[in-house]
């Protein structure tokens, strides 16, 4: 089973190849040679994932492939290997991984032509690649957390890739450090759960298998603390505000961190821990608030924003919110297909937003867009495919996956969350359609621009998404939709969501397309002809549009408090008390030296006074001594 192996290793060599040939040639005479090994890594590894998924396919749906490279740490009887394991939770995550991945490096090697950091792009790329299919396939949570914080040193070098512009730093800084946050909780949980387990094993099956081992009280804590790490890496409430700025990157960068990297792994991990918080229904019942609360408040500010890719960053946010409150509620089938079905939408999305920004020269402002219906044909037809999909219009794959998430919280009586989820979806579908009205149909300053060509890799790998995005759904359509439910029998997960009856079924689907056409024409109506933004004027449309002030919040309570501390410790104490102890002892030193050093003047007289003092204080001690005085 050394294919696992070569599924993480291919993309990671192929990153420190390119690495080293830009430092030795950046020149533009590499471009083909930095296209074809950042394009061809991912399509090895692709093939390989579908490999193992074909051979998983064909086993028992508990079967577990392995691969250990080497043993990493051995204390005793506690030993850490670097190992990959695969089941068919991990075949899922690393076939759609690879895939898309590989077609948005296809798509970055036309957006990134001409750039002088090429070579390096693609070697930060790689292995961002790589790190994430680490993160899935590790045997471990040891292994597993190696993968988690290497996605994160890459989100950070590709946010920050443009490094130049003091801006770009700032959110690759912001993203760096708010996942580190999360990822204290993170350490803490993995710290719990090795003291408790007492070296019984740590891989995840050893887990499952002596979960038992671990006092009942400290369930709760250990999953809620994972959660804190999901939390950051995956963007939700709290800890989101990274992800809007991490638009600074390249745009295939963002394709990539939303559609196949990233963002996802916080659910996978929450899925890979499935028997754990199986025995934990009230964290996942707060896992599930959580993620409602993330989507109606992600799609609420994106409701206002006129960045296009800040809107797809809200939309992320807002879907990963749904598929927290599946595997939240013990529905981490559906959970998964969404993260499963959202891939190839989102990188659609995000790849087409990036051609449309490319075509008007780096315009992001989508009311500096417009009328490009006519002008951009097929990125036109592929976008209004990615965005029937994500606002859940049959038979496009948002549909399925986001209806059975909402038909789990429905069937297990949390209405309030299948509430919430279904006025997003309301929401979801009016942000989305009023960004392809204004872009694409509406009259606006960028009608009448004069359009980049876009090379042919950019376009392509927009129609294989559009297929994807169009037909992928059926893969979990349930039997009150003609299907047989594949995708969950496939996976075979532990779900614990009840059953609904297909005419339950059919009214809650019916609602939530209602909903979806009701954002639609309200969207239509106000944007599809001209395109002018909304008038701000009450305090609530004030507040939306600052994004409820949260950053100013996490600023003013968290950031400016931690400043005057720092500046505290850097001149009062650091100055003032550390310096002040060291400077005074230097001082001390210095003058007793300087005093002394008179003993050592160079003059006879005065070294025959020194005998003489010397001579007189024996004599004085050996008169005491013998009593003489």
């Amino acid at each position: 089973m050394n294919i696992l192996s070569f599924i993480v290793l291919i993309p990671l060599f192929s990153a420190l190849l390119l690495g080293i040939v830009h430092l030795y040639d950046a020149s533009k005479e590499r471009y083909a040679f930095y296209a074809g090994i950042g394009i061809l890594a991912p399509a090895l590894s692709t093939i390989l994932a579908f490999m193992v998924s074909w051979d998983l396919g064909h086993q028992a749906p508990d079967a577990i492939l392995q691969s250990t490279l080497f043993e990493w740490i051995s204390l005793g009887e506690f030993k850490i290997a670097v190992g990959f394991m695969a089941d068919r939770l991990s075949v899922v995550m690393i076939s759609f991984i690879t895939l898309i991945g590989t077609l948005i490096h296809i798509y970055a090697a036309g957006y990134m032509k001409g750039d002088p950091g090429f070579g390096k792009f693609f070697s930060y790329f790689n292995l961002f690649m790589a790190s994430m299919l680490l993160l899935i396939l590790a045997d471990n949570p040891i292994m597993m957390f190696v993968g988690w914080e290497l996605v994160g040193l890459c989100s950070y070098l590709l946010i920050g890739f443009y490094y130049k512009d003091p801006l770009n730093v700032k959110a690759a800084n912001k993203a760096f450090i708010l996942n580190r946050v999360g990822d204290f909780g993170f350490i803490i949980a993995l710290s719990i759960l090795f003291v408790a387990l007492e070296g019984s094993g740590y891989t995840f099956a050893s887990i499952k298998a002596n979960l038992t081992m671990i006092d009942t009280a400290l369930l709760p804590l250990i999953g809620i603390l994972l959660f804190v790490g999901a939390m950051g890496k995956s963007a939700q409430i709290p800890l989101y505000v990274w992800l809007p700025d991490a638009m600074a990157g390249p745009t295939p960068v963002s394709a990539l961190i939303h559609a196949a990297t990233m963002v996802t792994a916080g659910v996978y991990m929450v899925a890979r821990f499935s028997f754990l918080y199986s025995e934990i229904a009230q964290v996942g019942e707060f896992i599930a608030v959580i993620g409602a609360a993330s989507a109606l408040f992600a799609a609420i500010i994106a409701m206002y924003q006129t960045d296009i890719k800040k809107i797809l960053a809200y939309s992320t946010m807002s879907q990963l919110g749904y598929m927290f409150i599946a595997v939240g509620l013990g529905a981490y089938s559906s959970g998964i297909f969404h993260v499963f079905a959202h891939a190839f939408f989102k990188a659609l999305l995000f790849m087409g937003a990036g051609a449309v920004i490319i075509a008007l020269h780096h315009e992001q402002n989508i009311f500096k867009m417009g009328g490009l219906k006519n002008r951009m044909k097929l990125v036109t037809i592929t976008m209004l495919i990615a965005t029937l999909a994500i606002s859940g219009i049959p038979p496009f794959a948002g549909f399925f996956s986001k209806d059975a998430i909402l038909a789990a919280a429905f069937a297990s009586e949390h209405y309030v969350i299948w509430g919430i989820g279904t006025v997003t979806a309301l929401l979801t579908a009016y942000y989305m359609f009023r960004l392809f009205f204004v872009v694409f149909y509406a009259k606006g300053a960028g009608s009448d621009a004069v359009l980049q060509p876009l090379p042919k890799t950019m376009t392509w790998p927009l129609v294989l998404l559009a297929i994807g995005s169009a037909t992928v759904g059926f893969l979990g359509a349930n039997t009150a939709f003609g299907g047989d439910d594949w995708f969950a029998g496939f996976i075979a997960l532990p779900d614990m969501k009840p059953h609904l009856s297909h005419s339950s079924e059919y009214l809650l689907a019916t609602l939530n397309v209602l909903m979806a056409l009701i954002g639609i024409g309200w969207a239509y109506k106000r944007f599809a002809v001209q395109a002018e933004p909304m008038k701000v004027t009450t305090p609530l449309q004030k507040l939306v549009v600052h994004k409820f002030y949260i950053d100013e919040l996490y600023e003013a309570v968290i950031v400016k408090p931690i400043l005057l501390l720092s500046r505290l410790s850097d001149r009062v104490i650091d100055r003032l008390v550390v310096d002040g102890v060291i400077n005074f002892a230097v001082f001390g030193y210095r003058y007793a030296g300087i005093r002394f050093a008179q003993l050592q003047n160079g003059k006879v007289r005065y070294y025959a006074l020194y005998i003489m003092i010397g001579v007189a204080a024996m004599s004085l001690f050996i008169l005491m001594t013998l009593g003489e005085l």
